[in-house]
């Protein structure tokens, strides 16, 4: 089982800039976005970033967690809207689409999920931007896991985080 969470942030650690991870992404960024995406049997995210991201069209399945019951992505066949919490929804889509799950949901998303153990790899991108909104702490998110590998291309540095720490 590979689950796989994707993040960008710019170099003060903000998740978005303009209410969009548009405003903070980068081309090295996206590539690596796109190849993890194509190999998903799902992709996870939370209902503000259904709200605020373009998911018209998806590759695999899409689960949408939300506490609203109007789907923000009607026009994407490949959508599911599920009101549950965020660790019921990844073993939902787990059972129901197969074991490699890309969560693409925003921050708080993510970090409850990472808090739960259930994040298996953490694909964090950091990019030259700066001046955005929702800032995390970077160090403070990669502590939650043993082996850390970074590389750099093209300004952005990619980092992948595995073997999620035990309580």
């Amino acid at each position: 089982m590979a689950v796989i969470a994707t993040l960008v942030v710019g170099a003060d650690g903000a998740t978005l800039k303009a209410g969009s991870s548009m405003g903070v992404t980068s081309a090295a960024d996206r590539a690596r976005f796109l190849t993890n995406r194509k190999l998903a049997d799902c992709i996870l995210i939370g209902g503000n970033t259904a709200r605020s991201e373009p998911y018209l069209k998806t590759p695999v399945p899409l689960v949408v967690v939300s506490r609203g019951d109007i789907n923000p992505l009607v026009a994407n066949p490949r959508v599911h809207l599920w009101n549950l919490s965020p660790v019921l929804a990844l073993d939902k889509a787990i059972a129901t689409f197969g074991p490699r799950i890309n969560i693409e949901g925003g921050a708080s998303l993510i970090m409850e999920l990472i808090a739960a153990r259930r994040i298996d790899l953490l694909e964090l991108s950091i990019t030259t931007a700066i001046g955005g909104e929702k800032p995390i702490d970077i160090e403070d998110v990669l502590h939650n896991f043993s082996t850390i590998s970074e590389s750099v291309v093209d300004q952005t540095r990619l980092i992948t985080a595995s073997q999620p720490l035990k309580n």
